[in-house]
């Protein structure tokens, strides 16, 4: 899942970039408000998380807009004001949910969370498999039959976007702008580097593959040929 920051403090930035990477969650950063509304406005996020001071264009300002052009996504407030005020005028505003700092990352996290679950049509899912191999997302454990698969955090990412579009041929582009934090770069090998390392892990000692090459195109997960 993407998620878009908006927040102008590096150090706290910085923070919350290492935090929601780190958890598996792709995310675009924007340092002033105009160029958070463009991003939020031309690319689909699962969550926006915004700050209230911002340059160029603030926080508040920034959420009225992205609702006033019917744009639905969730967006949490950071803010150094955290009266009751302060509060109802960013809920007021159209944010969904509204944090005061300092904070901490665990809180903002659930918070990220459960805005997500309240905005999906569909709940969300807590496992997901395809013939043998079954993935718990919430003690993020892979096993393929009876035998449980250790994943680095990469890894497990990139095996839950292959999942979740089990079946369907993705590309590099679309392998490293969900699962990684930057657009594609034709000259770089990372995705095949760490499809290669997946494939070892899931595949090796399988007589049925799952992670299937198609030339030219992709990679899908498939149970077939």
């Amino acid at each position: 899942m993407r998620i878009l920051l908006v927040e102008d403090d590096p150090k706290i930035a910085s923070f919350i970039l290492k935090g929601l990477r780190a958890e598996g969650f792709a995310v675009d950063h924007s340092a002033d408000g105009e160029q958070g509304l463009d991003l939020a406005l031309t690319e689909p996020y699962a969550a926006v998380v915004v700050d209230v001071m911002l340059p160029k264009l603030n926080g508040l300002d920034l959420i009225q807009t992205l609702r006033r052009e019917k744009v639905n996504t969730p967006v949490i407030v950071l803010s150094a004001r955290g009266t009751v005020e302060d509060r109802v005028k960013g809920l007021q505003t159209g944010a969904d949910d509204y944090l005061a700092k300092p904070f901490a990352f665990s809180e903002l996290l659930a918070r990220i969370q459960a805005l997500i679950r309240r905005h999906t049509e569909a709940p969300e899912p807590t496992r997901l498999s395809l013939a043998d191999l079954s993935m718990n997302l919430l003690t993020r454990e892979v096993f393929r039959e009876d035998r449980r698969i250790e994943l680095q955090p990469l890894e497990f990412s990139l095996l839950e976007y292959l999942l979740r579009n089990a079946g369907r041929v993705v590309s590099k582009t679309m392998i490293m702008e969900n699962v990684w934090d930057y657009h594609f770069d034709p000259q770089t090998n990372v995705v095949e580097s760490r499809i290669y390392k997946l494939r070892e892990k899931i595949d090796k000692d399988h007589p049925v593959k799952l992670i299937h090459t198609v030339r030219g195109v992709g990679y899908v997960l498939k149970a077939s040929d």
